[in-house]
């Protein structure tokens, strides 16, 4: 039994924690950015190739007590680390801490890759290169009050970075956090899913994916392969599996709308370049003034939100509006809308009936969750509590 932690967007522990205990993880333990678990070599392979949730999957390799930037250096050195990986792969180190007392991370990470090369010199009389671009292997270090633990990244990038993707927008959702607010709505097919502000189609792709039952790593490769306990053979077999499981692609009860047409060529490359072309049905229309495909089921958006003042004017006249189509022309939908503007549920003009802490990176936002049902709504000016 090895000891694993996924990291994920904040907001989205729980849900990172049910996805993993899916996947057959034991001991599951949601943190604040994300869960330990543990398990089996292939439960890590699994939980990279699998989750729809977690931004990486780190193996744990070591943990010690210290009470100065030497006992970490000293820590490090000690690990084996021939045993993990060949003199022969790059090395980045990464370094966070909660309630340390060490005055300087940057400092700390230094001296945590010279230990690591003082262990290959000692061992092998070389020592392997630093690459902070493109590593072949991340060496990542926690540190609380006083217990410093040592994980090696399995994932190499980022688990949000599916592959096969063409482009991104000017502020694209990250597909990760877009797939748990999907999870959080609670839509499954046969259900609509309605995204009338799709940008470059994240929520469309992800949802896609979710109902042809697709592994978002089934595309990419990982930082395990370049492990040297890596077992190519069982990986080879869960991923042929995760292929074989795949439901061939067809029409879909998802639609994406967007009222500016180069959006909309995005979404299209995009959905083409994730295997999707033509199984989404998309149109160009402004929300303001277009009506929603004729099913009623679940509507989910991330408008524009401001951070810069020249954009406020523009967002206080959006908002007011927003409700008002959605009052008007969505009657027996729930809508879900991603926003960073705090002043939205001022706004809107709707009574949000739960509205939920998330990060996107590190902008803190709050994901509104509307119920439209028809000929009862009332403008209303304040919404429930954060739960």
């Amino acid at each position: 039994m090895e000891n694993f932690f996924a990291t994920c967007p904040r907001g989205l522990e729980r849900v990172l924690a049910d996805e993993l205990a899916t996947l057959g993880a034991h001991d599951v333990t949601p943190v604040d950015g994300g869960a330990a678990f543990g398990g089996e070599l292939a439960l890590c392979y699994a939980a990279n190739l699998e989750s729809r949730i977690a931004s990486r999957i780190l193996w744990q390799v070591g943990r010690a007590h210290y009470l100065t930037e030497h006992d970490v250096f000293e820590a490090a050195r000690a690990l084996s680390w021939p045993r993990f990986f060949d003199v022969r792969r790059t090395i980045r180190v990464n370094v966070s801490a909660i309630k340390s007392p060490v005055k300087s991370l940057d400092f700390i990470t230094l001296r945590v890759k010279d230990a690591v090369c003082d262990a290959f010199r000692a061992r092998q009389g070389i020592r392997p290169d630093v690459d902070t671009a493109r590593p072949d292997i991340r060496v990542h270090v926690f540190l609380t009050r006083d217990e410093a633990t040592f994980y090696l990244d399995t994932s190499g990038e980022a688990l949000f970075k599916r592959g096969g993707r063409a482009a991104g927008g000017d502020a694209p959702l990250r597909e990760n956090l877009a797939a748990g607010i999907l999870m959080l709505t609670g839509w499954s097919a046969p259900v609509t899913l309605y995204d009338p502000m799709c940008g470059s189609g994240t929520f469309l792709i992800e949802a896609a994916m979710m109902m042809l039952e697709a592994a978002p790593g089934a595309n990419r490769s990982f930082g395990f392969e370049k492990l040297e306990n890596f077992e190519e053979k069982t990986w080879r077999n869960l991923r042929d599996k995760a292929l074989a499981r795949r439901k061939p692609a067809q029409t879909l009860p998802i639609h994406g709308a967007d009222k500016l047409g180069a959006v909309l060529k995005l979404t299209r490359d995009n959905l083409a370049a994730a295997g999707l072309e033509n199984k989404v049905q998309l149109k160009q229309m402004d929300i303001l003034d277009g009506s929603p495909p004729a099913s009623p089921g679940v509507v989910v958006m991330n408008p524009p939100y401001g951070e810069r003042l020249a954009e406020a004017s523009d967002l206080a006249a959006f908002y007011p509006r927003l409700g008002d189509a959605l009052k008007q022309r969505y009657a027996g939908w729930t809508a879900y809308i991603l926003s960073a503007d705090m002043e939205l549920p001022k706004l809107i003009g709707l009574k949000a009936t739960r509205r939920t802490p998330l990060f996107n990176g590190a902008l803190e936002c709050r994901l509104f969750e509307y119920k439209l049902v028809s000929g009862a709504m009332r403008r209303l000016k304040s919404v429930t509590k954060d739960e």
